[in-house]
């Protein structure tokens, strides 16, 4: 009762250190789909951008709301924290997580926040937990700092395609993103002559990891190359690699994508959650 007391149920507030275990209890209740506001878990200091709500035997639903806003919990609480954000202001670039959380989000927040640029109502959550049966490419390797200079144009052509804006055009984050991912060994690559130079001519990331998955984004096959059979090889490579330090291998992607979920299918991932994503 005292919990209850000082902190009354159905009221949001900013998460801080001494919420730790509760929130990683939250997020593991939903763990394929909590994995972008995990990533935030270390950030649960001054300045705090998660929130939460308490139930009557503690916090029951958390939402990381900083660049983007990712709700996780019963998706009674989520009304609450639209009223927040709305009272807050609009920060966010994109509302994502399990499927009917985000969706009912923007259901709240459309009318002050909208239009949306894209929504992407319907993103399967795949994972793998054993390698391919399928024979992995040997080219696939984990880039490397002096591949940035052909890794970031690929990366900004993944991105143009799949979000559908340039991200070069705000400054120098996303070159620094990218940077940082082929730093920390976090990209695939495979590097082939094309034309008249060496290019990258397929790239995959591990976006985020957390309680033991790593979630694969950023997948990509140049255009010159695909309905070739890449993907799949370079894809099976990649699970092999990720497998040997994450027992499970995840991502989500767009259900109209029909030609990647056919790659993802061979190379053997299954569905188990579905995401959706506002672009705002």
């Amino acid at each position: 009762m005292l919990r209850s007391w000082f902190r009354p149920p159905g009221r949001v507030r900013t998460l801080g250190e001494s919420d730790m275990d509760a929130a990683l209890g939250v997020m593991r209740a939903q763990r394929l789909t909590a994995m972008l506001a995990a990533q935030n878990l270390s950030y649960l200091g001054p300045g705090s951008q998660m929130l939460g709500i308490d139930g009557e035997s503690g916090l029951e639903a958390i939402c990381w709301a900083g660049s983007n806003i990712v709700p996780v919990g019963p998706i009674e609480t989520v009304e609450a924290f639209a009223q927040h954000l709305r009272r807050r202001g609009r920060r966010a670039t994109s509302i994502v997580g399990r499927a009917d959380l985000a969706l009912e989000m923007w259901r709240h927040l459309e009318g002050t926040w909208g239009p949306a640029r894209d929504v992407r109502a319907d993103q399967p959550c795949l994972v793998m937990t054993e390698r391919s049966h399928l024979e992995a490419d040997p080219r696939v390797r984990r880039a490397r700092p002096e591949d940035l200079d052909l890794l970031f144009p690929a990366a900004v052509a993944m991105f143009r395609e799949e979000v559908g804006y340039d991200p070069t055009r705000s400054g120098d984050g996303y070159h620094h993103y990218v940077k940082s991912l082929a730093s920390s060994g976090r990209s695939y690559v495979v590097i082939e002559p094309l034309g008249d130079r060496d290019q990258v001519v397929f790239k995959a990331d591990i976006g985020a990891m957390w309680d033991g998955i790593a979630q694969v984004q950023g997948v990509w096959t140049h255009p010159d190359l695909r309905g070739r059979g890449m993907g799949t090889g370079a894809m099976a490579a990649v699970v092999e690699d990720i497998l040997t330090f994450a027992p499970t291998v995840s991502l989500y992607v767009n259900h109209y994508n029909v030609a990647a979920r056919r790659v993802y299918e061979k190379v053997g991932f299954r569905q188990e959650a579905t995401y959706a994503t506002i672009h705002l």
